[in-house]
């Protein structure tokens, strides 16, 4: 998978109705999480003015949540530039969340055999709204797409693990998901439009796996399972990617098909 950029918008995005009345909702929680949200690859650092105007907020308000951040260690705040910026202490979360999810717990046996059997990228992904998020990385001495890293958001549409995981959905709910999806052509190859690719995920559950040729990223062939849980629901997805320049699609299948299969079902509860 490649750079193209996904990062989305950091704070612009409106909350449901449901929470903005939900007396349960605490404001506070939610504009925090905004703030530490508006920093990314393309906004490492940001003073308070630029804060403000990325998230749609009163400079004042963002002061406060700043200020605060910063005195617990999330945000750094440079003393001659007055730009604030992310601290490692964000890693915190991350690192209790890959050692306490029993998916990961569970995957990672079987995803590093996978790896040192095929000696090519091998990932883990789960879902979140219309995308995917890498959880596990295993990478390859080829050194397909260095940037994608665990934390990594993609879109489902356009993905293998997407794909994947769309196929053990109910149709209807793939294709809300698909709709709802922002459909971009990452490259001249990427499927856009709905039909197209209802059709291709009913292939995939035909199939058992996913493939995905160049749709993301020129040279990148990705090949994906889904993982599922006891009631045979969607919970990840278990992917091979390898560069085009060294293996044809139907080799890729011919090799990564079965493997991939077979490590999701192991996984899979």
């Amino acid at each position: 998978m490649g750079d193209a950029n996904l990062s989305g918008a950091a704070g612009r995005q409106p909350r449901a109705e449901g929470e903005r009345s939900d007396p349960m909702f605490v404001n506070s929680v939610e504009k925090a999480f905004r703030v530490l949200g508006a920093f990314n690859a393309e906004r490492p650092t940001l003073n308070l003015t630029q804060l403000a105007d990325t998230l749609g907020m009163d400079k004042s308000t963002v002061q406060r949540f700043a200020y605060t951040l910063e005195k617990l260690g999330y945000l750094y705040k440079d003393p001659h530039t007055k730009h604030f910026e992310l601290t490692p202490r964000n890693l915190q979360t991350a690192y209790h969340f890959s050692q306490s999810n029993a998916l990961i717990r569970r995957a990672l046996p079987y995803l590093l055999h996978l790896s040192q059997t095929t000696e090519e990228a091998t990932n883990l992904s789960i879902r979140e709204g219309t995308d995917i998020i890498y959880v596990v990385r295993f990478m390859s001495r080829h050194v397909l797409a260095a940037n994608v890293t665990v934390g990594r958001r993609l879109p489902l549409y356009c993905t293998a693990p997407g794909r994947a995981i769309l196929s053990r959905m109910p149709a209807d709910t793939a294709r809300a998901l698909l709709e709802q999806s922002t459909l971009r052509a990452y490259t001249p190859h990427t499927t856009v439009h709905v039909p197209d690719l209802i059709r291709k995920v009913g292939e995939v559950s035909a199939r058992g796996y996913a493939i995905c040729i160049e749709e993301m990223l020129l040279d990148d062939i990705s090949i994906a399972a889904p993982i599922v849980d006891r009631g045979g629901q969607p919970i990840g997805a278990v992917n091979i990617a390898v560069s085009k320049a060294r293996c044809t699609p139907d080799m890729a299948e011919y090799r990564f098909g079965p493997l991939v299969i077979s490590t999701a079902q192991a996984i899979s509860a």
